[in-house]
């Protein structure tokens, strides 16, 4: 299936975690991601995907079996090891107030007519979106379409980033699930991060090199110093992000901005990341403010006010 490009915005929860990904699990997961981001925009969900919150707040997605390659074929036998894979992997989540253990997916279910159900616990939707240890933000078709789970990760870590990251060799070990695996160091280094450096040259707009720091003659930690690519850049990307340098001043009125703030308890980055939406609503329709409240008093029977407001929008801008 064809991947649309966009900005995914994904939680360090994610781009951290402790375990050896294989590309289709991390497909997965990126695709993960972009539902639930396009949920919380007030996106409508077509070509297959679907998402149902239960009684409990869990969910239930529907995926195509092709939307996990990138040529649209279905590669049923690694599907399935990637859902297995998955099912037997948990994540590691303390925000300082809690620890708690989550299981990234559960109840998966493949049907050879064409698409795969996994149910995810409200826990890990909230991972997904958390973004209280930071977060990362990448090109989905660039990191879909990379063909190492290394490359990934690395591009996961260091996209948009300016300055050098340090890892130990033990760290790097821990997050890809190496820790027995590839024990001469000169070899991790060559199956993971030249691996890495190679596929990310040529095909993604971050890329990078590295240097080896040592502690007598052992080298203990890896420096990893990001540059960019422009040439391999996404020219509607860069629009975008040159739109989002500007104020959301710039575009909405003081008072059409203060009542979103007010009314539905919109931040500015929020605002921002649908700026289009309320640009087109500010313009377009007759009294937007009036309009808007009347929205208002339908979405207080609503999970989520927010998705609600930016799905009507869109559905009073197509009328």
């Amino acid at each position: 299936m064809k991947v649309k490009n966009k900005e995914l915005i994904q939680s360090y929860v994610l781009t951290s975690a402790k375990y050896k990904f294989s590309v289709h699990e991390k497909r997965i997961l990126y695709r993960l991601v972009e539902i639930a981001q396009s949920q919380i925009k007030g996106k409508e969900l077509n070509n297959g995907f679907s998402i149902q919150e239960d009684l409990f707040g869990d969910y239930k997605v529907t995926l195509p079996l092709s939307s996990l390659n990138k040529e649209g074929s279905r590669e049923t036998t690694k599907i399935k090891k990637a859902l297995t894979d998955l099912r037997n992997k948990t994540i590691e989540f303390d925000d300082g107030k809690t620890w708690q253990l989550m299981g990234i997916i559960e109840k998966p279910k493949l049907v050879y007519a064409g698409h795969m159900e996994i149910e995810v616990h409200r826990a890990i939707y909230e991972a997904i979106l958390n973004f209280s240890k930071g977060f990362k933000k990448f090109e989905l078709k660039t990191a879909f379409n990379l063909e190492s789970t290394y490359s990934m990760r690395v591009y996961e870590m260091i996209v948009n980033q300016k300055t050098p990251i340090d890892f130990t060799l033990k760290k790097l070990r821990e997050m890809w699930g190496l820790e027995n695996k590839y024990k001469d160091t000169n070899d991790f280094l060559k199956r993971t991060l030249d691996v890495a450096q190679k596929e990310l040259e040529q095909s993604s707009p971050w890329s990078f090199t590295y240097k080896k720091i040592k502690e007598g003659n052992k080298i203990h930690k890896i420096r990893i110093i990001p540059h960019e690519i422009p040439e391999n850049s996404d020219p509607e990307i860069e629009k975008t992000k040159t739109q989002k340098q500007t104020s959301i001043r710039w575009d909405l009125k003081k008072e059409f901005i203060t009542f979103l703030k007010s009314k539905f308890d919109f931040n500015e980055g929020e605002i921002q990341r649908n700026r289009e939406v309320f640009t087109r609503c500010q313009n377009e329709i007759d009294d937007p403010l009036f309009w808007m409240n009347g929205v208002k008093g339908r979405s207080r029977t609503k999970a989520n006010p927010k998705g609600y407001l930016i799905k009507s929008i869109k559905l009073e801008l197509e009328s």
